[in-house]
Order: C-alpha cells, then sequence, then structure tokens
C-alpha cells in the first residue's frame, strides 16, 4: 500500500510538473504571438520633397528608402507647423482637434488641447500596450509656455521626454527633460539640438530594459534660423534655389494673397533664396547623420529587423516659387508635399508607392502596428501597414483628401498687410497636375460645372466628417 501511495504521489507531480510546463509553453507561445515591433518616428520640420529637399539626405535614403518604401505621394492635411504635428500625435484633421495656428489662443499647445486632445494621440495607445516612449526635439510651437503648464508639463503617453520649449532653435535653447528645466547655450559638442537628440536616442537605445518601444526623434532642421553644425557650414558651396516650375512666375489667377508677390523679384531676393535653400541643405546633413548612427545603434542592438522606421516631415516650404519668398501655410503641391520613406519587417525594399497618405495616417499605422484598433478611437486618418506588406487592393484605397489652413487669427485689422482682398474663402482653383504639375495655369473656369459641383459637395462632406466617415 505503502509503494502504491508513493507511486500515485509521484505520478501526480509529474502531472502537475507537466501541468506548469505547459502552461509556461502557452504563455511563451502567447507572448510570441503577442510580440509588438518597435517603432521610430524622425520628424522633421519645414522639409520640402517638390523642389529637392531630400537630395541631401543620401544615407537616409539609402538606409530607408532603398533598404524599404518610398511614397512619392504623402501628403500634410495643413501647411504649418503646430496644427500639422497636431494631426500627426492625434490622426485627425484640424476641424476635429481645433488648432489653427501656432498661437496659444489658436489651441497650440494650450491647456484645452492638453486636456481634450492629448489623452487620445498616439503615444497613448502605445504606452497602454506595453511600449516604452521615447520622445526628444521639437513637440508644439507653444510648449513649454507658462500659461500652458511651463516644463513642468509632459505630455500624457510619453515614459521618456526630452521636449524643445517653444519653436525649434539649433543653440540657446531650453528643454524639459522629464519636467526639469535643462538649459542649453552655443557650445557645438554639447548643445547643438540636433546631435544632442542623436545621442539621447542611442543612450535611451542602450539602456532599454525590454521592447518593445517607441521614440520619436524631432530635430529643428530645416527650420529657420538654419544653423548647421561648424562641419557642414562650408557644404553645398555652389548649390542655389531651383529656378524651374512656378519659381519666379506671377501668381495669375491665384488667390489674392498670392498676387500679392512682386514679380519679377529683385537679385536681392533671388540672392537671399538661394543661400536659405544652402542653408537649409546644410542643416539636413546633420539628421542625415542622425539616421545612420540611429540605425547603426539599431544593428549592434540585434534591434533593427525587429523595428519599423519612419521617416517625414511636418509639411512642405517654398523658396521663391509664384514669387512668395520663403514660408510654407500655402495650399499648392511644394508646401502640402512632404518626404516619406519607411522600413521595416515584412516590407520589401526599394519599393515606391503611389497611394496618396496623409500625415494623419502616421497614428493609425502605429496602432495598427501596436494592435490597436483605429476604429476604437477618434482617429480620422487609416493606417498604410496593409499596403507595405500586401494585404490590400490598392484600387480601394483614397483618392480624395481635404487640406486646410484657417489662418492666424486676428481679431483686428493688420497695418502690415492692408491689401486684403475679397474672396478669401469662395475663391476656387483647379489644377491638372498630369499636364501642369506646377500648377500654373488654374482651370477653374473651363472645367466642366457638374466636376466642380462634385468636388464642393465631397468638400462640404469632408469638412464635416469624424473618424470613420473620413476613411468612407
Amino acid at each position: 500500500m505503502e509503494s502504491f501511495f508513493n507511486h500515485r504521489e509521484t505520478l501526480w507531480a509529474l502531472l502537475i510538473a507537466y501541468l506548469l510546463l505547459a502552461a509556461q509553453a502557452a504563455e511563451a507561445g502567447d507572448g510570441r504571438r503577442k510580440a509588438r515591433s518597435n517603432i521610430i518616428l524622425i520628424l522633421t520640420d519645414d522639409q520640402d520633397i517638390e523642389i529637392g529637399g531630400m537630395t541631401p539626405m543620401k544615407k537616409t535614403t539609402s538606409l530607408i528608402g532603398q533598404s524599404g518604401a518610398t511614397f512619392a505621394n504623402a501628403f500634410t492635411v495643413t501647411p504649418l507647423c503646430c496644427p500639422s504635428r497636431s494631426s500627426i500625435l492625434t490622426g485627425c484633421y484640424p476641424h476635429n482637434h481645433l488648432v489653427r495656428n501656432n498661437s496659444l489662443d489658436g489651441n497650440c499647445s494650450s491647456p484645452v488641447w492638453q486636456k481634450f486632445q492629448e489623452p487620445f494621440t498616439f503615444p497613448v495607445y502605445l504606452q497602454k500596450q506595453g511600449y516604452q516612449t521615447f520622445y526628444a526635439g521639437k513637440y508644439l510651437n507653444q510648449y513649454g509656455d507658462p500659461k500652458a503648464g511651463g516644463v513642468l508639463h509632459i505630455p500624457l503617453g510619453w515614459t521618456y521626454w526630452l521636449g524643445l520649449v517653444g519653436n525649434s532653435k539649433y543653440y540657446n535653447y531650453t528643454l524639459s527633460a522629464n519636467g526639469h528645466e535643462e538649459t542649453h547655450r552655443d557650445r557645438y559638442e554639447e548643445d547643438y539640438l540636433t546631435d544632442l537628440i542623436t545621442n539621447r536616442s542611442l543612450q535611451f537605445l542602450t539602456q532599454l530594459s525590454r521592447p518593445p518601444f517607441l521614440m520619436v526623434l524631432a530635430p529643428p532642421a530645416a527650420h529657420s534660423p538654419w544653423t548647421a553644425a561648424p562641419h557642414y557650414k562650408s557644404a553645398y558651396s555652389s548649390i542655389k534655389a531651383p529656378c524651374d516650375g512656378s519659381f519666379n512666375v506671377h501668381g495669375k489667377d491665384k488667390h489674392w494673397l498670392v498676387r500679392q508677390a512682386k514679380t519679377p523679384m529683385s537679385n536681392t531676393s533671388i540672392e537671399f533664396l538661394d543661400n536659405v535653400y544652402r542653408e537649409r541643405w546644410q542643416t539636413l546633413l546633420s539628421v542625415d547623420d542622425m539616421v545612420a548612427k540611429v540605425l547603426d545603434q539599431l544593428k549592434s542592438l540585434g534591434l533593427l529587423n525587429s523595428t519599423y522606421v519612419f521617416y517625414t516631415s511636418d509639411h512642405g516650404y517654398h523658396t521663391g516659387q509664384f514669387s512668395l519668398p520663403i514660408d510654407k501655410r500655402q495650399l499648392y503641391e511644394f508646401d502640402i508635399r512632404v518626404p516619406l520613406l519607411v522600413r521595416g519587417p515584412g516590407i520589401k525594399p526599394n519599393r515606391t508607392y503611389l497611394e496618396p497618405i496623409l500625415n494623419i495616417d502616421l497614428g493609425p499605422t502605429f496602432l495598427d502596428i501596436a494592435g490597436v484598433d483605429v476604429s476604437q478611437t477618434p482617429m480620422d486618418g487609416q493606417s498604410f501597414m496593409p499596403l507595405l506588406v500586401n494585404k490590400t487592393n490598392n484600387r480601394s484605397w483614397r483618392s480624395d483628401f481635404l487640406v486646410q489652413y484657417t489662418g492666424e487669427g486676428r481679431t483686428g485689422g493688420d497695418p502690415h498687410c492692408p491689401a486684403l482682398g475679397p474672396g478669401v474663402s469662395s475663391f476656387v482653383e483647379v489644377y491638372n497636375l498630369t499636364s501642369d504639375p506646377h500648377q500654373l495655369l488654374n482651370v477653374a473656369k473651363t472645367v466642366d460645372p457638374s466636376l466642380l459641383e462634385q468636388m464642393n459637395q465631397r468638400l462640404i462632406k469632408f469638412q464635416a466628417c469624424s473618424g470613420a466617415s473620413c476613411r468612407s
């Protein structure tokens, strides 16, 4: 009897051990099934794609574009810094996130934004999925304003926070390092912001306790004041702003503001544009180095093959198009088109996609990678992961979208701009981009009126869309 009970106890022990091993194996298998890829977003400032803005980025083009996908038709839904970055963070059109311009009164990083929009930004969803999240660089133009919490405010969703106070700078700036003020001066080795972001990101990767992680790197390039690193100040010494297309061409048949530009531009203005163009390229060389160093670090840590890397800008830029000296804010191709390069697991190398991708699609794509259903969020955009991994018919992709900009919101007249013209909001422009890629000829008066009516009805629907209705 004693031998029988001992044998039975042994059987029970073996059975319990087997069940434990089976449970552990199931848990490990479940962990493998739920394993999430890492995500890196490199977000530049004011980098165009229409007039050669990617030309200096040889390392980036090779390491991301040629090793992954290039989207030839990527757009911002609003060509201004704070509204565009708010769209990237929320995945929403401006009429839904309500950021109108770069001012605090325009809802840029305001207390209202922090209360009602930051809880629905993509890092919040990823953090809930177990991602360690890291942000370094420019956030929103009014971030750090004392009226909106100052440097003590750490936006929701970020585990490690290194946010720039205010607008883009290269030297003499303040950061919020996890809510603590960090002041920088003008020593290149210690303070040059693009390189500092690079170095801090490498530290984050080295000290990473576990994947998955989300990392957003937002350098100041190619925004003014266009301060290049010392070793790049002589680069591209002979480069000049492109003089083709709509450069130095009067914007006839355009809205009133474009028609105010003086054509032809003076030689002094053109010389200024050449200098700006060259200095913008010089600042981007440090971003190109950033990309190479980050990808090299991923490779050395064995993380490259499990990481999606996205490279884009908040909007485009113009340097002399339609005789407009420098800026963004216009609804033409040079201001709304942005670079978009992606590499990562399952993406075939050296592929070019023609489908229109919007910056409001970035958040939904990140959520898709993390296993979050975008239909359960307020986001207006849609994931383009199915395009990247060939799980959708490209004919079912969007064929139209909305671009919005509502101005700087002055309540009174502007003495510096007395020539305010009529019909700002009702002026219609239509272009055939196949035959007229530079938008020189407005065909609104000659196009079929039924087409204009169809486009107007679509515009009305877009202006009222929200969530799923923006994707349908």
